[in-house]
């Protein structure tokens, strides 16, 4: 007798007894006779052949697979399968979860969530400030969801940034609100002796997310005078050997069985963020910046020659307001500025993120000289394809990060509170652990937004005499880069663009535009994002996204230099295009599978991304070995004979030399 799969799918319900008992006693298939087993039926069938029907459960939801015994097929197969199709997508349809309304006047958020997240309350009670983090995951996902809604509902989002006719002299270069990659910038622009302050709605130093990056990567940092190589050591709470990349193939066929990806100079340097934020603002200070913590950003408006400012002590309820010659948005995916410029461009993609920092992993579990750079224990799960990050941190503690890449939909915005009850219940299938003999430290958590950028100005990060950074702007990596990364990468571009634009007072829209992260190597590639997100109201076999990870990890895998150039976002046009056709090759359906999860509009959207990545790679091959000198030579009398001709010359001059 022969065992064939002919039936996998995922039933999105984390309860596996109440499908099993649906499967057993409500379910009739129109033919055979059915009979009950431990975790599922069987039905007989003619000609002594047999159709075995059986339930499990990982990731907190349940998958069914149908085999048939039998030496071939059977007529009525077809029929019983499509039946079984669609009695459970009838009984189990996909549910998106609304954040619940919650009073915290009269409750604690503890008691206000317990009944709808009892693992997420039970943990986040074992840290020690966790009521105060389960409030700001409340509040993130909370302004997240408004945002979305907004932007789709009315088309036109909240309004924090207004226009007036005011003149005067402004009482700061630059206002920074956001004092995380706000701070690291801002720091490099107080360095070069403008008069800086930073606004933060949390205490100063505090953070809900980890960072990890390379030792050639952070250079850029140090050659920036901004950090000594001995204070670079002070915050490094730990470096490990190698990095892996491996995603589930249990189900995938023999020849999309990836091997382990190893990438050791990845992400392999963890950054103890409260002592780099520490340093910062220590460093800000001597510059003669100011910090006001504890403040909340309120709404901007634009003057003729300055920005007015207008803020909210959080502590103490004052607000103050106060004026810039410029303000720089750092407040990540909650910011309000930054729905405001993207106008009817919302952000295209968002990766919710949760994790932890813990203690007690036992080394039978994970060796800490290693990290996980990217896994998958299961396939699609309610909608999602999750994937888990490790990385050890000081003191043998380690970050877990699980996150999912997902496109923005007002019926789905994507909710951190679900990951977290995901993270909390999931967690021991990815690592052998008692949850309840881990030292809880603390969350990390955050949106990390993505644009489906098509070419350079595609996405607005600017108006006048307003400029975002990091993940405001939206212009990271789709793979494991966050608006950290990509900052870092072209601190040196945009801190020197930035000051010619002070300089030469260039702070119109326009000429703030030309301020940005953008590179054409990575734009091309968030097709491969939009690869990994499951598509609003639709369903796909379970295996999917598993199955093209592992075709292009597994080509990564068998080229160690070519994918470490990848994944830091190095790619050149040949490369991207030789990588592709193996892909291709490897895989065929693969294109057909990306058609139908993107759709033919974003395909041919995809086609304009490519389009401007190849000009870029053409316009590198023709100026990269003159440009640059030919322009210096101008910088005698250009700037002052046409300052925007020349900052736009300097801007292109900033995006040559390098690997496009």
């Amino acid at each position: 007798m022969n065992l064939t799969e002919i039936l996998y799918l995922e039933i999105p319900h984390p309860n596996p007894e109440i499908v099993c008992h649906w499967l057993q006693n409500t379910w009739q298939p129109s033919q055979g006779k059915k009979n009950h087993t431990t975790d599922g039926i069987v039905l007989e069938l003619a000609d002594n052949h047999e159709l075995s029907v059986f339930i499990w459960t990982l990731q907190r939801t349940t998958y069914l697979k149908m085999f048939r015994w039998g030496e071939k097929q059977v007529f009525v197969e077809n029929k019983i399968k499509r039946e079984l199709e669609i009695a459970i997508n009838q009984q189990f349809p996909t549910n998106y979860p609304l954040l619940p309304e919650i009073d915290l006047e009269n409750n604690s958020i503890f008691s206000a969530l317990e009944s709808y997240y009892p693992n997420t309350v039970k943990y986040f009670q074992k840290m020690p400030q966790g009521e105060y983090d389960l409030k700001r995951v409340y509040w993130w996902e909370k302004t997240w969801r408004e945002s979305v809604k907004n932007k789709v509902k009315t088309n036109n989002p909240k309004q924090v940034l207004f226009k007036d006719e005011t003149t005067g002299k402004a009482d700061y270069d630059i206002v920074y609100v956001g004092g995380a990659l706000g701070a690291i910038h801002a720091c490099l622009m107080a360095k070069l002796g403008y008069s800086v302050l930073l606004i933060e709605r949390l205490k100063f130093g505090r953070m809900n997310r980890e960072w990890n990056i390379s030792r050639q990567e952070f250079q850029v940092l140090i050659d920036n005078g901004l950090f000594t190589k001995k204070e670079f050591e002070s915050i490094i709470s730990a470096e490990y050997k190698d990095g892996f990349s491996k995603f589930f193939d249990a189900n995938n066929p023999d020849n999309l069985k990836a091997q382990v990806l190893h990438t050791p100079t990845v992400l392999n340097i963890a950054i103890d963020t409260t002592k780099l934020l520490t340093l910062c603002g220590e460093k800000l200070r001597k510059y003669g910046a100011q910090i006001w913590e504890e403040t909340e950003f309120n709404r901007g408006t634009i003057g003729k020659d300055l920005v007015t400012i207008n803020t909210t002590n959080l502590t103490t309820g004052e607000a103050k307001e106060i004026s810039a010659r410029l303000l720089i948005d750092a407040m990540g995916t909650a910011s309000p500025i930054a729905w405001q410029m993207s106008g009817n461009q919302a952000f295209d993609s968002v990766c919710p993120t949760v994790g932890a920092v813990v203690e007690g992993l036992s080394p039978e579990v994970w060796d800490m000289e290693y990290g996980d750079v990217l896994f998958s224990h299961g396939d699609i799960s309610r909608g999602r394809q999750l994937i888990w990050e490790l990385f050890p941190v000081e003191d043998n503690n380690v970050t877990i990060y699980l996150f999912h890449y997902h496109q923005v939909h007002p019926d789905n915005p994507g909710s951190l509170l679900e990951m977290y009850e995901d993270f909390f219940s999931i967690l021991p299938e990815y690592r052998r652990c008692d949850l309840d003999k881990l030292i809880w430290k603390k969350p990390t958590f955050g949106y990390i937004p993505g644009k489906f950028t098509i070419k350079k100005n595609d996405r607005k990060i600017a108006l006048d005499r307003v400029l975002s950074i990091g993940d405001a702007a939206s212009l990271q990596s789709p793979l494991i880069f966050t608006g950290f990364g990509s900052l870092v990468r072209n601190l040196g571009k945009l801190t020197s663009l930035l000051d010619s634009a002070l300089k030469y007072n260039l702070l119109d829209g326009e000429s703030l535009n030309q301020i940005q992260a953008y590179q054409s190597n990575i734009a091309v590639t968030w097709l491969f994002s939009k690869g990994m997100m499951v598509p609003t109201h639709k369903t796909l076999p379970p295996a999917r996204i598993n199955s093209m990870l592992n075709t292009f990890f597994g080509l990564l895998a068998d080229e160690p230099k070519t994918a470490e150039v990848f994944i830091k976002d190095r790619t050149d046009w040949l490369t991207f295009n030789r990588l592709a056709l193996k892909a291709a090759r490897k895989n065929p359906p693969l294109l057909l599978w990306i058609w139908q999860m993107a759709g033919s509009a974003d395909i041919f959207r995809w086609l304009g991304a490519y389009n401007a990545f190849t000009l870029d790679a053409l316009k590198n091959l023709l100026f990269s070995a003159w440009f640059n000198s030919w322009l210096e030579k101008q910088n005698s009398w250009l700037p002052k004979s046409n300052p925007k001709l020349w900052f736009k010359l300097l801007a292109f001059s900033s995006t040559l030399h390098r690997k496009s």
